[in-house]
């Protein structure tokens, strides 16, 4: 090797290269067995997701068109040789500042109640008293404990005689209505007064059932 130093470096050369891929052998054999022991962790993600709601669409109804007005007639000359050729409707004369005629009265039948003003109200001959001593407590009222107040209209007349009555609060089936205004109706009463002068008038008469404490 002293004699030739260019074979002695082609030796050299050629262990170099020798060692070279030895050591990339080992390293990479080194580098596999190192991945293998690298674990791989997982990542989990939750993807939240946005819900839809499904609105319902209310079915709109379309709307019906109104007809269309009718044509106008057309006149049409007539036949008739009786009928005045120059007939004309006469001009109403409208009197514009002239007073309204007052309301027709409510009829006698009718079921609406009108308040007549007065100055002194109607009274039960012999007072309320008199009503209550005629009222008779529905047996059925009676055992099922029912009690209370029943409101009645009646409708005195200028003779003082009651000609209508209509309950206006009732206590039920139970006859405590029907005896009320039988009771109301059994007493002569003292017409209501306008001045000097007997009117027709409605009054609310109040009934009152109490069982009496034993």
């Amino acid at each position: 090797m002293r004699d030739t130093p260019s074979k002695a470096l082609k030796l050299q050369y050629r262990k170099v290269i020798e060692m070279a891929v030895v050591i990339s052998l080992v390293l990479h054999v080194v580098l596999l067995q190192g991945f293998k022991k690298v674990r791989i962790k997982k990542v989990e993600r939750a993807v939240n997701i946005a819900s839809l709601e499904m609105e319902e669409i209310p079915v709109t109804e379309q709307q019906k068109q109104a007809p269309a007005p009718a044509r106008p007639s057309v006149p049409i000359a007539s036949e008739d040789e009786d009928l005045p050729e120059d007939e004309t409707i006469d001009l109403v004369d409208l009197d514009l500042d002239a007073e309204a005629p007052p309301p027709p009265p409510p009829p006698e039948d009718s079921d609406a109640i009108v308040f007549v003003p007065y100055d002194e109200k109607p009274e039960p001959i012999g007072g309320y008293a008199a009503i209550h001593k005629n009222l008779v407590y529905p047996e059925i009222a009676r055992k099922a404990g029912v009690e209370g107040k029943v409101l009645v209209y009646a409708q005195i007349d200028k003779q003082g005689n009651v000609v209508r009555t209509k309950v206006m609060k009732s206590l039920g089936p139970n006859g405590c209505d029907e005896s009320a205004e039988r009771a109301i109706r059994s007493v002569k009463w003292k017409p209501a007064m306008q001045r000097d002068t007997p009117v027709k008038v409605w009054i609310m008469v109040p009934i009152n059932f109490q069982l009496t404490q034993r």
